[in-house]
């Protein structure tokens, strides 16, 4: 795209390093090959890597670097060749409970792209996601891209409370709420694990550029369903 990758000033200890203004596969592929190399050249004073959709914030400590020299290492790593890397990891299943009270948003769903809510179900079981970031709320992975079919605007007037695990469609995204928290996104469905838990490192479940897949189970399943990875359930 235009102009991108670009990196600008943000504040005078760190920087924000553009790859467009999209949420896509290539995009995100761009931010991973720099974040690898990013990390692999293991900068004294880099203090801080947080990826966004499109953006990656690197703070630095301006006792040790000059924010014009920092702002000139940084140019030079964007611009060198991605590091080889291995296959794409394994996709990270989600069961998930949809519909009825779990997923209170599912009827709308149907209703606003004249589809059954049995449809909703298959075309957002049916896709990949990739994890594109981590945040807006803590652990809550936002994940992308929605099949066209179920794209669905965000609810007009959002929730105060949404229930941990939750499940939802926001646009061309689909994530889960880690944590109990108001949102303004589509909840078609709930998981019974946990994403997010503060005393392990890393304390989310989920990382960025992951790949996840999302698969139905019966209600009857949820309070009995396994805890996996170690975090547990909620």
């Amino acid at each position: 795209m235009k102009g991108f990758p670009r990196i600008s000033p943000y504040g005078d200890r760190a920087l924000l390093v553009e790859f467009s203004g999209d949420i896509d596969p290539e995009t995100l592929g761009a931010m991973q090959g720099f974040l690898r190399r990013l990390t692999a050249a293991q900068i004294p004073g880099l203090k801080e890597i947080v990826p966004s959709y499109s953006s990656l914030f690197v703070g630095f400590d301006p006792f040790i670097w000059p924010f014009s020299a920092f702002s000139a290492r940084v140019s030079e790593i964007l611009e060198e060749k991605d590091l080889p890397f291995d296959s794409p990891s394994p996709v990270k299943r989600v069961p998930v409970v949809y519909g009825g009270s779990c997923g209170p948003d599912l009827s709308y769903v149907a209703q606003y792209h004249r589809i059954s809510p049995a449809e909703v179900v298959a075309w957002h079981t049916s896709a990949v996601y990739r994890v594109y970031a981590i945040g807006g709320f803590p652990g809550l992975p936002a994940m992308g891209i929605v099949p066209k079919e179920i794209e669905t605007p965000r609810l007009a007037v959002p929730r105060t409370k949404v229930p941990p695990g939750s499940v939802a469609l926001a646009g061309k995204q689909t994530g889960i709420y880690a944590l109990e928290s108001p949102g303004g996104w589509q909840l078609i469905g709930r998981t019974p694990l946990l994403f997010f838990d503060p005393s392990r490192t890393p304390p989310s479940r989920f990382q960025t550029g992951d790949r996840v897949q999302f698969y139905p189970i019966p209600e009857r399943d949820f309070a009995g369903f396994p805890s996996l990875d170690g975090f547990g359930r909620i």
